[in-house]
């Protein structure tokens, strides 16, 4: 009995403080992004560690650079510049600094358990990307010159995963406290577009293949939506422990 409580307890400080909407078909959509993102996930690094997406990714990724110079990415000097202001959105210090300012909002407003979910969800993405690039420790694409420092492996893209991760699982806990619909799709709309931008301009950089940023994309959104998914499972737990 005595455990059982204490059980009940961790779950309460994990979901206190996320407002819970009765159930509707969002459950069956992060579900159904669940399984397409894992299935994509896994279609792809199967792809990869065959050796099948070589051809695809090299024809791919020379379309974001000049026909007759591959050595220069496409567009004016002014995009470069952006392209590599972009990519630093997904790098891991920005990310901390947007994890806890949000974080320490919910802390000072005394909401602990959106603060704790959030630190979890992204800290747990970030070692996951960390382990999926030392177990299938792709090199870097070596066709052009880095317009920006790596230090890492290059499957699956850190920045386009945990990039995933972090504004859709901030943009989450948002709109949680939102009840307009407009406000809502905003948020999720631009947590989207972030990710999107962020993993394009790693291959415009020359840092990754697109496989390694579509393997991203797909791993990040399954997490995102499998740490939800677990909150409105301890949220519906809850709520059966206190009426039962």
């Amino acid at each position: 009995m005595h455990r059982r409580s204490a059980v009940a307890e961790t779950v309460t400080s994990l979901v206190k403080g996320i407002r819970h909407r009765p159930a509707n078909i969002i459950p069956i959509i992060m579900a159904a992004i669940l399984g397409l993102g894992v299935y994509g996930f896994v279609a792809i690094a199967d792809e990869v560690a065959e050796g099948e997406m070589a051809q695809i990714d090299e024809r791919l990724f020379l379309l974001f650079r000049e026909a007759d110079d591959p050595g220069e990415p496409l567009g004016p000097p002014w995009l470069e510049e952006t392209a590599v202001e972009v990519t630093a959105i997904g790098g891991y210090p920005l990310i901390v600094l947007t994890l806890a300012a949000v974080v320490g909002l919910f802390l000072v407003t005394k909401r602990y358990g959106p603060a704790l979910y959030a630190v979890l969800a992204v800290g747990s993405g970030a070692l996951l990307t960390h382990y999926l690039k030392l177990y299938y420790a792709r090199p870097r694409p070596d066709l052009v010159d880095h317009l920006d420092a790596i230090h890492t492996l290059s499957f699956p893209s850190g920045h386009a995963m945990v990039t995933t991760i972090a504004y859709l699982t901030l943009a989450a806990l948002v709109v949680r406290f939102v009840d307009d619909r407009r406000v809502r799709i905003y948020v999720l709309s631009v947590a989207v577009f972030v990710a999107i931008i962020v993993g394009l301009s790693r291959i415009y950089v020359g840092v990754h293949w697109p496989s390694d940023v579509a393997a991203g994309w797909a791993l990040g959104a399954a997490w995102a939506s499998l740490s939800w998914l677990v909150v409105q499972l301890l949220q519906y737990w809850r709520s059966r422990s206190r009426n039962g």
